[in-house]
């Protein structure tokens, strides 16, 4: 059997060693002939080698592992690059998820303004990426999941149209597991039909060995949320405060709309004032990750490295796992069905073709397939056309370098109430994000007495 050389851009992610783990798990199933990790953080990135050397040693001792910061050593002649990088770090969430706080807006990382300032930042490091890629690799597939996945997805759709990335996300992967748990079924015994933009999907039928379940599970998350009481045993990952208030905050969206299970990142967009009022502006998720996550990790980097005995440091969740099992049927042509981000082309009926959309697709060797939708009722539809507006428009800015547009795409963004509070948001966000945004410029309208003297 064929074996493998795998990149992972953004080596230096908390969530690395995660992944790694699950590719060690499988690796009889998707054998590999060298691992790369490639981050331009070179000194975060070794720390984080530390522990991922220590996993790869604890399965075999025949797979080398390359950690740089030069990309053709990266990337040449590999098969397959798994993308999670995230441009400004930690700082920079912490800046999406504040500003808009500070003005009565959703603060989250991927929705509402923190999502389009997230999205500004990523755009063009990922068009580099593809293009490093493209350049040095045995051309490659590249597996995104860099947030925020819908505007990256977008953007590489427009400035990238030919290039063989396949975007991803798993979040309703996460709540799959979440829903197998209170139906006590396995997660692999159900398939799904689903349709929506990324974070901003709806579940439509939840088969479980060819039986609906659906009406059971929109019973019990109009009562308890997607939560299950073994949640915190089967998902450490997402585990902490603020994640239980989001599988929790399910209960109110499914009591209001009950036809469809809402992606858990709806609650932004249809609850925004209820959670705004969830939220703390001094202490966001942002501090929550750097706090937990990111401290237990580097705390346990540096015990091994002082005792030798590696901690329990990191959990392997639906995340490493998803993105594996995907990217094996993509390496066999298994044509397994996935959730995934495509070009819309009328797999949801009356969305243009060239939206980004998230629907169950078959992944093949050439790609991913998706499966036809069909219409959705006028409600979803319009709050898809206006999410999506505002996703496009975004994008716009980011490659005409328009403040109009910008400020249209904060606008018209349903977590924000009012142009007002959009420009005051987008121009503290201008002045934060100075280091990565592209350069933003008003268009000059000529006056009407200018115009007059035209006539």
């Amino acid at each position: 059997m064929k074996k493998f050389k795998l990149a992972i851009a953004g080596g230096g992610s908390t969530f690395t060693p995660g992944i790694v783990k699950s590719l060690m798990v499988k690796l009889k199933d998707f054998p590999l002939e060298e691992i790369r990790l490639y981050d331009l953080d070179g000194e975060r990135q070794e720390k984080i080698a530390v522990i991922i050397k220590k996993v790869i040693a604890d399965y075999t001792d025949e797979l080398p592992l390359i950690v740089t910061t030069n990309p053709e050593i990266a990337f040449r002649d590999v098969d397959f690059v798994f993308a999670q990088m995230r441009v400004g770090k930690y700082k920079m969430r912490e800046s999406d998820e504040k500003i808009p706080l500070k003005y009565g807006v959703v603060g989250q990382e991927t929705c509402g303004p923190g999502g389009l300032a997230y999205g500004l930042r990523t755009i063009f490091p990922m068009v580099e990426l593809i293009d490093l890629v493209e350049k040095y690799s045995n051309n490659a597939w590249i597996i995104n999941y860099s947030n925020p996945a819908a505007i990256v997805a977008e953007g590489v759709r427009r400035l990238r149209p030919n290039s063989k990335v396949l975007n991803i996300c798993d979040m309703p992967v996460a709540i799959m597991r979440n829903m197998s748990e209170i139906l006590g079924c396995k997660q692999e015994d159900m398939t799904v039909n689903y349709f929506g933009l990324n974070h901003f999907g709806w579940f439509t039928n939840v088969f479980v060995n060819g039986e609906d379940r659906l009406p059971e599970l929109r019973e019990y998350i109009q009562q308890n949320g997607i939560l299950h009481e073994k949640h915190m045993e089967v998902d450490i990952q997402h585990s902490e405060p603020s994640w239980i208030k989001t599988y929790t905050n399910a209960k109110p969206v499914m009591e209001l709309f009950p036809e469809y299970i809402p992606n858990t990142y709806l609650q932004y967009y249809l609850l925004p004032d209820y959670i705004v009022e969830q939220q703390n502006k001094e202490y966001t998720r942002a501090n929550e990750v750097i706090d937990g996550r990111e401290k237990k990790l580097f705390d346990s980097i540096n015990e091994y490295l002082q005792t030798g005995v590696m901690p329990e440091a990191f959990h392997v969740g639906v995340h490493g796992s998803f993105i594996v099992d995907l990217v094996i049927s993509l390496a066999f042509d298994k044509r397994e069905r996935y959730l995934v981000i495509v070009e819309n082309n009328g797999a949801i009926a009356g969305l243009p073709d060239d939206a980004m959309v998230e629907v169950p697709a078959y992944i093949t060797s050439q790609g991913p397939e998706p499966v036809r939708i069909g219409n959705v009722s006028l409600f979803y539809k319009a709050l898809m056309e206006q999410q999506l507006a505002s996703e496009k428009l975004l994008v716009e800015a980011a490659v005409e370098g328009s403040y109009d547009k910008a400020l249209q795409a904060f606008t018209i963004n349903k977590t924000v109430p009012s142009a007002f509070v959009a420009k005051k948001i987008l121009d503290d966000m201008i002045e934060a994000n100075e280091e990565y945004w592209p350069e933003l410029k008003k268009q000059v309208y000529p006056s009407i007495k200018s115009v007059q003297k035209v006539r």
